[in-house]
Order: structure tokens, then C-alpha cells, then sequence
């Protein structure tokens, strides 16, 4: 994973309070972190595991 992650936030988390995720990819694999603990422990998963979590979310 390249050291200079650029980090996004859904769009749907604007109410300001901080309680979002966040996730960076690389094109291999995909980090989501918690928008309040940046420094924190991060998930990882496949690039290909996200895509299918995204899709099924938005069904």
C-alpha cells in the first residue's frame, strides 16, 4: 500500500459529528478506518471484496 492514502468519506456523512468511516485504496486492496481514530487500527479487504459489499449495500 502506497504511504500517501487519499482518504474519502461518504457523502452521506456530512452532519459534522464524526461518526463515519473512511476507506483509501490502492486498486489491490481497500482500508476503512474509523474518521475518529485515524491513527487507529484499520480493516483491510480486496479490492474485489469491497466491490461486492458496495453493490450489495446499495440494493
Amino acid at each position: 500500500m502506497a504511504a500517501e492514502l487519499t482518504w474519502k468519506r461518504s457523502t452521506y456523512s456530512a452532519s459534522g459529528d464524526g461518526n463515519c468511516v473512511e476507506c483509501a485504496g490502492d486498486g489491490h486492496v481497500v482500508l476503512i478506518r474509523d474518521s475518529k481514530c485515524r491513527d487507529g487500527q484499520r480493516l483491510e479487504v480486496s479490492s474485489a471484496s469491497w466491490r461486492a459489499f458496495v453493490l450489495l449495500a446499495r440494493s
